[in-house]
């Protein structure tokens, strides 16, 4: 076992590199089915799902759908309004689709992980929530 002058040993950079490889690999996976999930979404509420890659576009397309103002989104340039703007634009989308407030809570603090599963689950669009 040898040590180099960092004080590493060579399975330590081993285990080092599959660590960080698999993070990556995992990150990459969860980047996929993000896009897929909101391409999903878009669809359902009958807007074109290549606007998902988009990254302005996309979050115009959310506030579309979920308020039905798409311009609302430059709310979230402004500092402290941003966070109300984006957590009542989560309750408007889980209204959107159908789903209930615990819905909407789950879109507050892990977007990604409920944009997937509103994407891929048997969630119908009823339009912005009024």
């Amino acid at each position: 076992m040898t040590i180099d002058h960092y004080g590493m040993t060579n399975v330590f950079r081993l285990l080092f590199g599959m660590f960080s490889f698999m993070r990556s690999f995992v990150g990459l996976v969860l980047i996929v089915l993000l896009v897929a999930g909101l391409w999903k979404m878009f669809q359902k509420a009958g807007e074109p799902g290549w606007t998902s890659i988009i990254p302005f576009v996309n979050t115009y397309k959310l506030f579309k759908i979920g308020w039905g103002n798409g311009w609302l989104f430059l709310l979230g340039i402004i500092p402290v309004v941003n966070f109300i703007v984006y957590i009542v634009l989560s309750l408007k989308l889980a209204k959107a689709y159908g789903m209930g407030v615990g819905f909407g809570i789950g879109l507050i603090f892990l977007p990604s992980i409920f944009y997937i599963i509103l994407g891929f689950s048997g969630a119908r669009y009823y339009g912005p929530a009024r």
